[in-house]
């Protein structure tokens, strides 16, 4: 017997061997397949007698006769709804189903589709996901179904984008019209529309189109300007075009590699040298009631994560009045996201059950529609005002990690002469993070590269200080000359913001070098007083303790960093810094163990393993210690205690441990 075929996007329609198949007439029967469908995962059955009933009678017996028509529906030839103690999934391995086709896109990159699988994909829209499909007295599926429909019109959007940019003018046209439908807010739609009917000489059509797209921009209270900026833009190229003799443009992607030249025309720069990402945070949704409320925890939570990324100075931030002033006209995340026309849009709900605080967040790329980040954070509380804290620390962590780990894959891809500012810096830190002398040397060309193209960038500065500094640490080039450097590129960095946390951290380092312990603890606590999220400044507490402070406190700072960023390119040094600290307690077997967790990661250096073969030194494991001590010396054959006390600004008793614990194991 053929597999089943599941249609979401529209009517829900269930099909097997191109017979569709009658559904039940309940609605809570249609509303559990299609959430289960869209689930791909196992759900508690307490999860979805919550979204599905609103305090009924018996809602484990009405889950129970539901279920028993959808195994009616689609358990033949062979079983396919899964029972598992409290969870319940639906097997759908040999089965088509349209969003999970339209969702792995995003997933892998809509870019690298080809125009055909393009068209297929946006084929697959018939209509809103589950089109119909709505359950009175049921808020948390109302809330469940507005999000995942807001989901999939993102997802939408991004394919009639593309294929819109792609297609000659006469094949583009539709894809331009059902993106201008879908979303009619959308800046770009409107300017690739309007160059086309310039450059194809269509001038009253886009008179037409530009008078009505202003008075419906203008009506809901946004700003048309730039609508009439980017015709007048387009006229004019497109008469330059015409004096020149030049042929019109056959392709809607060749209208849209010209933007360039008429964004000029509309008296902006393209590309410009103090570019940023950009980010809007959505006002969060509450669960915790039957109607999201305004101005309880969700709404503070979105005002502190907009504040705590604005500190962070690394991205360019929405203010909270637009998103909210967005949510109030009910318009969803990535419409949100087109809209104010930023990079990343942030979304999440909260909800507080108890004692118990569930908070979900995501990080979506607005115009591939890709979920780039991902979590839920489910504490217990006594005071709901700190553990919101506590979360949204752990948010804006998360996000600014995720967002420039994506910057630095995106600017390795690009011509190394293509980048711009932001691109260079980023270029610059995937370079960084390797942890060796050539890829140091790269780092520090591309972070030259972005000064010079935006000298007002002070994450630029900082990141040169840190190749300066890597430079003397580990022992590249001489000490004191790379130690100058980095002072002087962290002061750069502060002239330029003093109030960028990267700038103070840069400082910081470079002041640990100088042997100026104490102001290089103030530059430190001062970043982190700016921005409680940054974790790269709470490590750089935690090493400059764990060496000659209070190891207690480094300890502190070390895990707080990790809880902070726990998969952040520095984790080898979070980690080595607690081992070195435990040490300095006499902790040695819990050292060594921490030592050898920070060894194991990928960009460990020589030093990290010098401390993992010491403290296993001290702890009696004088063969595993020497094992360390072989690696060492294949990284740098006369490394020696010296190499080790020259990197470090060592207490006399740390000196001394760890001298012996590398007598121990047979380094001099």
């Amino acid at each position: 017997m053929e597999s089943l075929k599941f249609r979401l996007l529209g009517s829900l329609e269930l099909s097997r061997g191109g017979e569709v198949i009658a559904l039940p007439a309940s609605r809570k029967v249609r509303a559990l397949l299609g959430y289960l469908v869209l689930a791909g995962r196992p759900v508690s059955r307490s999860q979805i007698c919550e979204l599905l009933w609103d305090v009924p009678n018996d809602p484990k017996g009405e889950l129970r006769w539901c279920l028993s028509k959808i195994r009616g529906l689609v358990d033949s030839p062979h079983k396919r709804v899964i029972t598992d103690g409290n969870n319940i999934r639906l097997d759908l391995g040999d089965c088509f189903v349209d969003t999970l086709e339209v969702t792995h896109a995003p997933e892998h990159g809509i870019q690298k589709l080809g125009a055909g699988r393009q068209r297929e994909l946006a084929s697959l829209f018939a209509g809103e996901l589950l089109d119909g499909l709505e359950i009175a007295r049921s808020p948390m599926f109302d809330a469940w179904i507005t999000a995942e429909r807001r989901r999939f019109r993102g997802i939408r959007a991004v394919l009639l984008e593309n294929l819109a940019r792609s297609l000659p003018y006469d094949q583009a046209a539709p894809y331009i019209e059902e993106w201008l439908k879908l979303s009619p807010f959308d800046r770009h739609a409107h300017e690739l529309l309007l160059t086309a009917l310039a450059r194809h000489d269509r001038i009253a059509e886009g008179e037409t189109h530009l008078a009505t797209a202003s008075k419906l921009f203008e009506a809901d209270g946004l700003d048309s300007a730039p609508l009439r900026e980017i015709w007048r833009g387009a006229r004019d190229a497109a008469a330059a075009a015409a004096a020149q003799a030049a042929p019109p443009a056959p392709s809607i992607e060749l209208i849209s590699a010209s933007l360039t030249e008429i964004r000029k025309f509309a008296g902006e720069k393209a590309e410009k040298a103090s570019r940023r990402a950009s980010i809007a945070v959505m006002p969060f949704v509450d669960r915790s009631s039957e109607a999201d409320r305004k101005g309880g925890a969700a709404d503070a939570l979105a005002y502190d994560v907009i504040t705590r990324l604005a500190k962070l100075r690394s991205m360019f931030v929405i203010a909270a009045g637009s998103t909210f002033a967005l949510r109030d006209r009910s318009v969803g995340p990535e419409e949100a996201g087109r809209i104010l026309n930023v990079d990343y849009v942030v979304s999440g709900s909260v909800r507080r059950i108890g004692r118990k605080m569930i908070v979900g967040a995501d990080l979506i790329e607005t115009r591939t529609a890709r979920i780039v980040w991902s979590d839920t954070f489910d504490e217990k509380f006594d005071d709901a005002l700190l553990v919101l804290d506590e979360i949204g620390n752990r948010i804006v962590a998360s996000i600014a990690h995720e967002i420039e780990m994506v910057e630095r894959n995106r600017a390795v891809l690009k011509a190394p002469n293509s980048l711009d500012a932001w691109e260079a810096h980023h270029r610059g830190l995937w370079h960084m993070y390797r942890f060796n002398r050539i890829d140091n040397e790269r780092a520090r060309q591309f972070f030259a590269q972005a000064v010079d193209l935006d000298p007002t960038f002070a994450r630029a500065y900082a990141g040169l200080s840190f190749a300066h500094f890597q430079n003397a640490f580990l022992g590249w080039r001489k000490p004191q000359p790379e130690i100058d450097r980095a002072f002087d590129m962290a002061s750069r960095s502060l002239m330029v913001d003093d109030r960028d946390p990267a700038a103070h951290w840069a400082m910081g380092r470079a002041l640990w070098l100088k042997n100026e312990q104490p102001h290089a603890i103030c530059e430190l606590e001062r970043a982190v007083e700016l921005s409680p999220n940054f974790a790269s400044a709470h490590y750089t507490l935690a090493f400059v303790h764990g060496q000659s402070g209070d190891p207690k406190a480094a300890i502190t700072f070390s895990d707080h960093s990790r809880h902070l960023s726990p998969f952040d390119p520095l984790l080898f040094a979070m980690l080595g810094t607690r081992a070195m600290s435990l040490a300095r307690l006499g902790q040695y077997d819990e050292a060594a163990e921490w030592a050898r967790k920070a060894a194991a990661r990928p960009n460990a250096h020589q030093h990290i393993m010098a401390i993992a073969a010491f403290t296993l030194g001290l702890a009696g494991r004088v063969a595993e210690g020497k094992e360390y001590a072989k690696k060492i010396r294949e990284r740098v054959p006369d490394y020696g205690m010296r190499d080790f006390l020259a990197a470090f600004r060592c207490s006399e008793d740390t000196v001394s441990m760890f001298t012996r614990g590398a007598q121990i194991i047979g380094i001099k």
